[in-house]
């Protein structure tokens, strides 16, 4: 019989707060983190709102006693992972415990730098500054940092990345390989992402609309999350409690487009599908769905058609918080665990913000109030990525 991987704590650092009792107070009164990029230095500033994280490289160094000089994504991290992680670290001894971060930024911001510099004076670039310009290289300075060395494993698969470290995390928990896992995901802002996805004419130049009829597109934000694994016997050991657990996961892949999902949302049902019988559990169970929900046109119809199909009449409550965070990328799947952990804890969901109109092809809407009061049992959260790497996950209430 395989270990249950419980859920004992959780860190977080999005654009709506700097851990988790800040992001929840900002989404239990709907403020949202998007605005005007201040750190990012780019050409679109003034054009293409951001979800960016209220602080600069030097203060974010500080929040952990890291080093200013890592790249933005390997700040971000070290900040949630600190959270998620410190008040267990001296408790865990002969514990075998991993790291499984996700990101598809990278050290993308410092490469940016020296890329500018030896534009413009080849002698003068600093190629020091490209040393963790690869992910892994980011996985490791934190890892490091904080002294985790029994397993450390970087996932890239794109919008769908953390979601497969929190899957692959609970995984070897379950088989009995390790005590506890640390999985998440993190990734910064950068221009060639701002660049990238704007090229692909898919970024909206306003706060977006996720599941509207006349939704435009998605904002770009940056974040790190992840929530701390454990067994039976290393919730023992640690003194550790548990709201939840991972009780479903799944990863699908329609190879339908490099950059969209298939319209009527293949993969988008057999993550959802194949999530909830790893978890023995039918639709009717989920109390909650956390959507994928970017804002798109291609991705919110996909979802939403995959969920009537999955679903049928009796769809749950359903919202997007990317309206809160904006799309953290790699990070999107931890930081959207982390709010659906908060929301079995709380018995809250949340309002999909900005909601006007009804989708002409999808036949439900999403919530539009904040809800209190809930006994939330089983949440499905889901992370959609490039290429058609779709993942599932659910948490239920132990």
């Amino acid at each position: 019989m395989k270990q249950r991987a419980y859920i004992v704590n959780t860190g977080i650092i999005t654009a709506i707060g700097n851990n988790t009792p800040s992001c929840l107070d900002a989404l239990l009164h709907s403020r949202t983190g998007i605005g005007e990029a201040e750190y990012l230095q780019t050409y679109w500033s003034k054009e293409l709102p951001v979800a960016e994280v209220k602080a600069s490289n030097a203060s974010l160094a500080a929040m952990t006693d890291t080093n200013s000089l890592w790249p933005r994504t390997a700040l971000l991290s070290a900040i949630a992972v600190k959270e998620a992680w410190q008040p267990f670290a001296d408790k865990a001894t002969g514990l075998r415990v991993g790291f499984f971060s996700a990101t598809t930024v990278g050290g993308m911001d410092l490469t940016e730098q020296v890329y500018k510099t030896f534009k413009e004076d080849s002698n003068a670039a600093d190629f020091d500054k490209i040393k963790n310009h690869e992910c892994g290289a980011i996985t490791e300075l934190v890892a490091n940092h904080f002294g985790i060395s029994d397993f450390v494993t970087t996932i890239s698969t794109a919008c769908s990345s953390a979601a497969n470290s929190i899957m692959m995390a609970a995984q070897m928990i379950g088989n009995g390989m390790l005590d506890i896992a640390i999985a998440g995901g993190a990734d910064s802002l950068s221009r060639f992402t701002l660049n990238g996805f704007n090229t692909l004419m898919i970024l909206d130049k306003q706060p977006c609309q996720p599941f509207d009829n006349n939704r435009r597109g998605l904002n770009l934000g940056e974040g790190a999350a992840y929530i701390l694994l454990m067994s039976e016997k290393a919730m023992q050991q640690c003194g550790a409690t548990a709201s939840c657990m991972v009780s479903g996961y799944a990863n699908a892949n329609d190879a339908y487009h490099q950059t969209a999902s298939s319209p009527d949302g293949t993969g988008n049902k057999l993550a959802m599908g194949n999530a909830l019988k790893v978890a023995n559990l039918q639709p009717a169970d989920i109390d909650y769905i956390n959507l994928h929900g970017t804002g798109t046109a291609n991705n919110d119809s996909s979802e939403g058609k995959a969920i009537e199909t999955l679903f049928g009449s009796n769809v749950p409550m359903a919202s997007s918080t990317k309206a809160y965070t904006g799309h953290t990328l790699a990070a999107a799947g931890a930081v959207e665990a982390v709010f659906s952990v908060l929301s079995i804890q709380h018995g809250i969901v949340y309002p999909n913000l900005r909601w006007q109109t009804q989708m002409e092809d999808v036949g439900f809407m999403p919530v539009t109030t904040l809800q209190t009061g809930l006994d939330i049992r089983h949440v499905l959260s889901n992370s959609f990525g490039f290429g058609g790497n779709c993942s599932s996950l659910v948490f239920s209430k132990c």
